[in-house]
């Protein structure tokens, strides 16, 4: 049998969860993106520090 035989398609009609797992899910979520927004952060900063510093010059002449 090939690959394309055991495909099948699902289709999600509803994701029963209770209100208290999904609030601690989200909590848990917001407070593991906090390191990622700071290391995202620390790489945009520098980009644009080596950026700033190529085109500082430019506007002179």
């Amino acid at each position: 049998m090939s690959a394309e035989n055991d495909k099948q398609e699902v289709t999600v009609v509803d994701v029963k969860m209770p209100f208290t797992s999904m609030v601690i899910f989200l909590v848990k979520l917001a407070i593991a993106s906090i390191p990622a927004v700071i290391i995202l952060s620390i790489i945009f900063a520098l980009l644009m520090a080596v950026f700033g510093g190529m085109f500082h010059g430019m506007g002179r002449y």
